[in-house]
């Protein structure tokens, strides 16, 4: 046990081992650390104070790099001022020189600018002139294509008016026929163009009806290239009912597939005032297949038109028609065929009827000469029982009947009695079965 005394209170305690060294580690912690601070303290002062010694030696030393180097700076800067000066002088030179080379560039730059004034201002004047005598030229063409513009319409407004007068005074027909004249000549003035065409008035009226126009081109092997139906509407500006170019459509249509043509062309002046017609090309394939309305301006491009996507499918028209061609050799050959087949089969059921006649002569002839040769069995049959009856027949059985046969038989028999004892009356019983017999037969 250790004792130990408080220092504050001056008792003394017992302690263990381990308390006591646990306390005397505290205490002696305590002193090192104080000891450290002390030390700390000390070494702080210290360094304090070798930083200030320091930075006193760095402070003079500094001041003394510093003087230096501002003395040297200033050297430097002298010296540089100089070489300034010298430049500034040189420069001032140049300058100088300078100035004096732009002056006489400038110079001659005015001259030459003046030079070029001059020349442009003979030019702009004769550009000038010249653009005043086209506007004056211009001007007197104006004028003159005005006046000759004025006469062509005048003229044109005469000639419109000499229509609307022309058209007051015609019939429906008329109006309509001079439509027709009118695409008739316009086509007849590119005819030369259509070597093979065909185009001629619908005279065919077989069926009721009829169009205007045929028109049918062809390649120079004679395969088509297209067809159109072509009528050709009109009417005069007084009528009173006014017609609808679809009022026509179907009875179009209708010619197309009669005529056997490709395409329906409504040439048509109906319905003047609408749009809709006056655009150019109207495709009406809605109402009818390959059906069109145009104005007559429009009559040749169209025919051009058709024309030019008909050619585009000629190869695959005569390779169509190539192809029809097969089938149809196809179909004559079928055809060919079910005729042989008909011919054959009619020629068949004649022979087989005549076979099942002849099958049926032979037939009753058997059923003949099978009852022919039951008639002859059965003769055979009766003769040979007539035979067998013959053979039965004996001399006793024919004088069976008669009396005095039979008594003659008797005393035949008495006789062989005497002679054969033994067997008389063994030849009787068999005599008297025999004549039984013949008695049953």
């Amino acid at each position: 046990m250790n004792e130990i005394k408080c220092p504050h209170c001056k008792t003394v305690f017992q302690i263990d081992e381990q308390s006591y060294n646990s306390i005397a580690k505290q205490v002696r912690d305590e002193e090192f650390r104080k000891d450290l601070q002390e030390r700390e303290k000390q070494f702080n002062s210290e360094k304090d104070t070798a930083l200030e010694i320091q930075e006193a030696n760095l402070e003079r030393k500094h001041e003394k790099e510093n003087q230096n180097l501002k003395d040297e700076y200033i050297k430097k800067l002298n010296d540089q001022q100089a070489k300034i000066n010298e430049l500034t002088s040189k420069l001032e030179n140049i300058n100088n020189d300078h100035a004096n080379a732009i002056k006489l560039q400038e110079t001659k730059y005015q001259l030459e600018l003046q030079e070029e004034k001059s020349k442009n201002i003979q030019e702009l004047e004769k550009v000038t002139t010249k653009l005043e005598t086209s506007k004056s030229e211009y001007l007197i063409k104006e004028t003159s294509l005005k006046a000759t513009y004025e006469e062509k319409l005048k003229a044109k407004d005469e000639q419109i008016a000499y229509y609307k007068d022309f058209k007051a005074r015609q019939s429906t027909k008329m109006v309509g026929e001079s439509l027709e004249v009118h695409c008739n000549t316009e086509f007849n003035k590119l005819r030369p163009l259509f070597k093979n065409a065909y185009f001629e008035k619908d005279n065919d009226a077989k069926t009721g009806s009829k169009g205007d126009f045929i028109f049918k081109d062809y390649d120079d092997e004679g395969t088509e290239i297209t067809s159109i139906m072509f009528e050709m509407k009109n009417e005069a500006d007084m009528t009173a009912s006014k017609h609808k170019n679809e009022d026509f459509f179907k009875e179009l249509d209708k010619d197309r597939h009669e005529k056997n043509c490709e395409y329906a062309v409504l040439v048509s002046l109906l319905e003047i005032d609408n749009d809709y017609y006056n655009t150019g090309i109207v495709d009406v394939s809605y109402r009818y297949p390959k059906m069109y309305v145009i104005r007559p301006q429009f009559f040749i491009p169209l025919i051009t038109l058709i024309r030019s996507m008909g050619l585009n499918t000629l190869d695959y028209k005569k390779e169509l028609e190539i192809v029809q061609n097969q089938n149809i050799d196809i179909s004559n050959f079928e055809d060919s065929l079910n005729k042989f087949k008909n011919d054959f089969g009619r020629n068949y059921a004649l022979a087989s009827k005549k076979f099942t006649t002849a099958i049926e002569e032979i037939d009753k002839t058997i059923d003949h000469l099978q009852k022919t040769k039951e008639a002859l069995l059965s003769s055979d049959k009766n003769l040979r029982i007539a035979n067998d009856k013959i053979d039965n027949i004996t001399i006793k059985k024919l004088t069976n009947n008669s009396k005095s046969i039979r008594d003659m038989f008797t005393k035949l028999k008495e006789e062989k009695v005497i002679s054969k004892k033994g067997d008389s009356a063994k030849e009787e019983t068999d005599d008297n079965k025999l004549l039984s017999e013949d008695l049953n037969d």
